[in-house]
């Protein structure tokens, strides 16, 4: 069986839709509150006002900074990234009242498609606790023995049903929608790395891992 395979135009474009939908919003709420102060002399509304262009633009900035790392080429082909860099514009996107990240990895330059890995990643687990917990970011080993694994604890910490697919490299029914792109492009970017991914599920956590393709675990059932 064949492995599905998106037209390169069409990820482009579905990438860009993704990244639009991010900012979109923040932005939105920045014209909102400067017609607010075009047009209103109370003091405590423009006060209002003020905070919300405030609090959107450093929203707007935190996601086009995050997106720029876990979408974008950063740098040149073969470019690494500093994982500090990293670990900053993922606190600045997804660390809130509700949700901590600890992130266990050394600062280091890695491989550019490794850290936008480990951000993508660090975006699906964001989406399984809505209700806010625990992200934690793993990079232990080297070389052929390394493994990065993002861990998600929360209460009723869920995976959409869509994603182990994606995942996979093998959506259903062949098919990809904004939705999805966020995901497939994680199992791209594995994929470019040279790392297999798996997924592992609980009543309370969802962990995702990376590790080289040679090391995937083997379905024991499978016949020839």
């Amino acid at each position: 069986m064949s492995l599905f395979a998106l037209d390169a135009l069409d990820l482009a474009a579905l990438l860009c839709s993704r990244v639009c939908h991010d900012v979109i919003s923040p932005v939105g709420a920045i014209v909102n509150g400067l017609e607010v102060l075009e047009d209103e002399r109370d003091a405590d509304m423009r006060a209002f006002a003020i905070d919300l262009i405030k609090k959107s633009a450093r929203t707007a900035s935190a996601r086009l900074q995050f997106c720029r790392l876990a979408f974008g080429a950063a740098g040149s082909a073969g470019a690494s990234i500093d994982t500090g860099d990293a670990e900053q514009v993922a606190r600045s996107l997804l660390s809130d009242d509700r949700t901590k990240i600890q992130w266990n990895a050394t600062r280091v330059l890695m491989p550019k498609n490794k850290v936008k890995l480990i951000l993508n990643l660090c975006l699906i687990a964001a989406a399984t606790i809505p209700r806010g917990g625990v992200i934690t970011v793993t990079v232990e080993g080297e070389g052929e023995k390394e493994i990065i694994r993002v861990e998600s604890n929360g209460t009723n910490a869920r995976l959409a049903h869509a994603v182990p697919s994606l995942l996979a490299g093998t959506p259903e029914n062949d098919n990809v929608d904004a939705h999805g792109i966020q995901v497939y492009y994680t199992y791209l970017t594995a994929q470019a790395a040279g790392l297999s991914l798996s997924v592992e599920t609980s009543p309370e956590s969802v962990r995702l891992e990376a590790h080289q393709a040679e090391l995937a675990p083997t379905n024991t059932d499978a016949t020839a």
